[in-house]
């Protein structure tokens, strides 16, 4: 099951706003999921947008890494 957040452009302003705590990330384009993540979510984001692969996001925070690897195990299953 997709995340319940709205999605949000992936550029520097979306590293700006994510948390520095584990999390689950969802990368998409035109709303639709295309790639799930898990780790630091600022981490994470920063590196995509170095690398420049997605166009949208959206995330939600875990409590530590393994909720955070298990969210985004669910989340793949459910693609």
């Amino acid at each position: 099951m997709p995340l319940s957040k709205r999605w949000r452009a992936l550029d520097r302003s979306a590293v700006d706003a994510a948390p520095n705590r584990y999390g689950v990330v969802e990368f998409g384009a035109d709303g639709t999921v295309r790639a799930v993540e898990a780790g630091m979510v600022r981490d994470v984001l920063k590196e995509a947008v170095a690398y420049g692969d997605h166009e949208q996001v959206r995330w939600e925070t875990a409590q530590d890494r393994e909720h955070a690897t298990r969210l985004a195990a669910e989340h793949r299953d459910r693609l």
